[in-house]
């Protein structure tokens, strides 16, 4: 008698290649946020938004319809309708039909776009993909073109007439009816739409953003001349301790390495002694409402700027040290940063993640800041006084938390470089893989909250480790005294007001040799200090594996790009193509460890909190009891039949770095 093939067989079939927008559809909070359909709309109104800042737009309409679609209407160059030259498919449909097809990849001289928020080339086909109906109508070199789509797939073929006497010179109308299947409700949320198109009418002086909901025939109109200032005047929420600080900033082409013609900053920065902090920062006219490194650029530059007036003017109390944050606590602020290229977290772009962005936007702040306090004393020792009562209470508060820790501790290890700051809330340990690594770690850290703990070889696998044998091991030994915590169980209440450090962070070269290090020292974690996992504490760095040093292309200069594994190489390479660079005229550099990388290169990628990537360690969805059992299978001395059928079963899923 034949067998049956298991339902759960796999073979050829088994494979499905997604096509098109398919990708979107499957897993659309990849693309886009599913709690409503905000951000799709936003992807139509930021592309208005780019021809306005590129010069060609003067008016964005926003109407809510009393059918549930909305529409955006802007006055700028419309969509080129003809055929693509390599596609030979209208132009119109490549762009909402295919993902990672626009007008804002070439960043080069005679670019379409020098400046725009757009980048991943996936908005508005998401907007597309995830709608029951979209109508584009473009207004374009004496003709108008209508084209028309459903769930992605034309349904309407272009057609095209000629403009009529009455008919606009030119731009574009997309009116969208966003699927409510893939959100979770089908409803705008008025006050955020309203604050988006407020705020780009703020950022484009001159240009008048207008919103109409049909249902009440409610129409609201904005036209900003004023600025900034004006804007951040009627958003804060207490009065500031002195006068406004604004300015802006543009590279005119003689700037530093990896600064482009253009590039540059606008702002305003208000200090007030209390109410919540306003703070508001745009890339490109793009709202990062989670920050980013723009925002750590700025409060580079004002702490650069206010300590190195108070240093001048000797205005520090003995005893009191300065952080950013000191700074950084009392202020309200509008930035608006221009970046050439700017690299996003995510498709819909809340943070900046762009390396180049915090040097960009400190060195506009601090001198303009620096030249400005110069001019004000008075209004700068005012400022003064009030950074210097943030630092004086903050460090009062770490020091209450000193009182209650143990006078009995261990002698600290040795080996130990450790930090300055004694506050729990910024302090951080590096436990870093080998002593040429540490010696860069140690010279590239922030000595005031960051230690560095260098680890000798390969950690000892303490998951069949008796917790009163832990001790024998010095690596072991010298990571929990330097901590603070002793080793626990899952059921353990441990005294944790001795925890010296609020991120331990393991810090280990990007090979294969790094990753074992990194389970190691996780199993040591997970099985001995378990409520370390739970608080939050334990953290994985992210160093990089490639230094990509690329050539001038365009408007950007010369610039090194690092990537942290193959796949981010090969997505930058692909950048460079289509930003003009020459094949191989980059030349590409493996990191085979940390101890290759100088302190600079070390701080700009890894340790900087502006600029690293750190990846928090969670306990995972599957629950402890399954987790304990995952983690058995993979690192107990008895389980190796275990791992053998694992391997046996899923070894030709893993790519191996020889």
């Amino acid at each position: 008698m034949a067998t049956q093939p298991s339902k759960s067989s796999y073979g050829e079939a088994s494979i499905r290649v997604l096509k098109g927008l398919e990708p979107v559809k499957q897993r659309p909070g990849m693309y886009t946020r599913t709690d409503n359909p905000l951000h799709v709309i936003q992807e139509v109104i930021d592309n208005a938004a780019d021809e306005a800042l590129a010069g060609h737009g003067k008016r964005i309409d926003v109407c809510l319809h009393a059918d549930g679609s909305v529409s955006v209407q802007d006055d700028g160059r419309g969509i080129p309708i003809g055929l693509h030259p390599e596609e030979q498919v209208p132009v119109i449909e490549i762009v909402y039909t295919r993902l990672h097809a626009g007008g804002k990849f070439d960043k080069g001289s005679g670019g379409a776009y020098s400046f725009s928020g757009g980048l991943h080339g996936v908005g508005v086909s998401v907007t597309n993909a995830l709608a029951k109906r979209l109508a584009v109508t473009v207004w374009r070199e004496g003709q108008v073109a209508n084209i028309a789509f459903s769930g992605g797939d034309v349904i309407e073929p272009l057609a095209l007439r000629k403009a009529a006497a009455g008919d606009r010179k030119q731009g574009t109308t997309v009116r969208a009816w966003p699927d409510a299947k893939y959100f979770e409700s089908a409803e705008l949320p008025k006050a955020e739409l309203t604050h988006l198109l407020r705020s780009k009418a703020v950022l484009m002086p001159g240009v008048t953003v207008t919103l109409t909901i049909e249902k009440t025939a409610e129409a609201t109109s904005w036209l900003y001349k004023g600025g900034l200032r004006d804007y951040l005047m009627q958003t804060l929420n207490a009065d500031p301790v002195i006068p406004l600080f604004e300015g802006e900033h543009y590279a005119d082409g003689s700037e530093s390495e990896n600064v482009a013609e253009g590039e540059g900053a606008a702002w305003c920065v208000a200090f007030t002694e209390d109410g919540a902090p306003v703070r508001e920062s745009y890339v490109n006219l793009i709202p990062t409402v989670a920050g980013g490194t723009h925002d750590s650029g700025l409060k580079d530059g004002l702490f650069g700027a206010i300590k190195g007036f108070i240093d001048l003017h000797s205005l520090l109390p003995k005893g009191v040290k300065l952080m950013p944050e000191d700074v950084y606590s009392r202020a309200s602020f509008v930035l608006s940063a221009k970046v050439l290229d700017p690299q996003f977290q995510g498709q819909i772009k809340e943070r900046l993640n762009s390396r180049d962005a915090l040097r960009l936007v400190s060195s506009c702040v601090k001198p303009a800041l620096e030249l400005w306090l110069s001019q004000h004393v008075d209004h700068g020792k005012k400022l003064a006084e009030l950074v210097i009562r943030q630092a004086q209470t903050r460090q009062r508060a770490s020091q209450k938390v000193e009182k209650r820790k143990g006078s009995g501790v261990a002698v600290l290890p040795g080996k130990l470089t450790d930090c300055e700051s004694r506050d729990l809330n910024l302090n951080e340990i590096f436990l870093v893989e080998g002593d040429s690594a540490g010696g860069s770690a140690k010279m590239g850290r922030n000595k005031e909250t960051q230690a560095i703990l260098p680890l000798r070889g390969k950690v000892l696998n303490s998951w069949e480790v008796e917790r009163d044998r832990l001790f024998a091991n010095n690596e072991i030994h010298d990571i929990s005294v330097a901590i603070g915590v002793d080793p626990h169980g899952p059921a353990d209440e441990p005294d944790l007001t001795g925890l010296r450090y609020g991120k331990i962070c393991i810090l280990s070269d990007a090979d294969v040799d790094g990753s074992h290090i990194q389970v190691l020292l996780l199993t040591l974690f997970f099985r001995h200090f378990p409520r370390l996992i739970e608080r939050g504490n334990i953290y994985i760095a992210k160093p990089p594996l490639f230094r990509v040093d690329a050539p001038a292309r365009g408007k950007k200069p010369a610039a090194k790009i690092y990537a942290l594994d193959d796949g981010e190489l090969a997505a930058t390479l692909d950048k460079l193509r289509k930003e003009g660079a020459r094949e191989n005229s980059w030349s590409i550099s493996r990191f085979k460890g940390l101890g290759e990388m100088n302190a600079e290169q070390l701080w700009d990628t890894t340790l900087n909190p502006d600029t690293r990537r750190l990846l928090r360690i969670e306990f995972g969805a599957l629950g402890l009891a399954a987790t304990i059992e995952a983690v058995g299978k993979l690192m107990g001395k008895g389980e190796a039949q275990a791992r053998r059928d694992l391997m046996e079963l899923r070894g030709d899923e893993v790519e191996i770095d020889v």
